[in-house]
């Protein structure tokens, strides 16, 4: 009669779709589930620390986190970046633990920076030396802009458009050649830094060069040599 009762327990618990052993010998706690939106303060907070360095307003806003997604609770979970990725703009960031499961998960997030960028104030000729004049201050999300965006006028002034910007035009580094330091066929003086030592000498430049660009430098022996341009009509070799 028992051995009856029992096979009709289990036919009756196999029909409704309940597993015939629900209650387990399995610790409470064990197999828990993460909780998914603790995960958004952790990955808003990382990028945060990114963007500490940019100049304005830094907002995160992080998206949403598929609620299906299920993975073991982590005590400590790690936001990183993948390489090469922004950590401003619309990028993913992913978030991952190591103990006491090994799961990776990547969610999207937009970032944002409200600050003061240099624009054109009127069209810039192509070559034509920037003044101070002809620029003016916007501001906008500087993270939804390539990168080089110039925040500060002194890094314009003095420089030079490679192309011609029509006014209103963000102004970008890598749109900009540096004032020359050191004019074709100027007298310079070249400075050889080694290990331990400095030897100076003086040369013709052959080229045209900016604070900080490569420069070729013809000696009184007739030799040429690569440095890099400073200024005051310095140019240095590094051996």
């Amino acid at each position: 009669m028992k051995r009856t009762l029992f096979t009709i327990a289990l036919l009756a618990a196999s029909i409704a779709g309940v597993p015939a052993f629900a209650q387990s010998a399995q610790p409470a706690g064990a197999g828990a589930r993460q909780n998914l939106n603790a995960l958004k303060p952790v990955i808003e907070q990382f990028l945060k620390t990114q963007a500490a360095g940019l100049p304005g307003t830094v907002t995160v806003k992080v998206g949403a986190i598929d609620p299906r997604t299920a993975v073991a609770a982590c005590p400590a979970p790690e936001a990183f970046l993948q390489p090469g990725a922004r950590p401003w703009g619309k990028t993913t960031v992913g978030v991952r633990c190591t103990a006491p499961s090994n799961w990776t998960l990547f969610v999207q997030a937009q970032v944002s920076v409200q600050a003061e960028y240099v624009a054109a104030a009127l069209p810039l000729a192509q070559g034509q030396a920037i003044e101070e004049g002809q620029l003016v201050l916007v501001k906008g999300d500087i993270a939804a802009m390539p990168n080089g965006i110039i925040t500060d006028m002194a890094q314009a002034v003095g420089r030079t458009p490679t192309v011609s910007l029509a006014a209103g035009t963000p102004l970008r580094l890598d749109t900009l050649k540096s004032k020359p330091v050191v004019q074709a066929n100027q007298a310079v003086r070249l400075v050889l830094n080694g290990n331990g030592f400095s030897v100076s000498a003086d040369g013709k430049a052959i080229g045209t060069a900016g604070d900080g660009q490569v420069v070729q430098v013809r000696t009184p022996s007739g030799s040429i040599v690569s440095g890099t341009a400073r200024s005051g009509g310095m140019v240095e070799v590094a051996f």
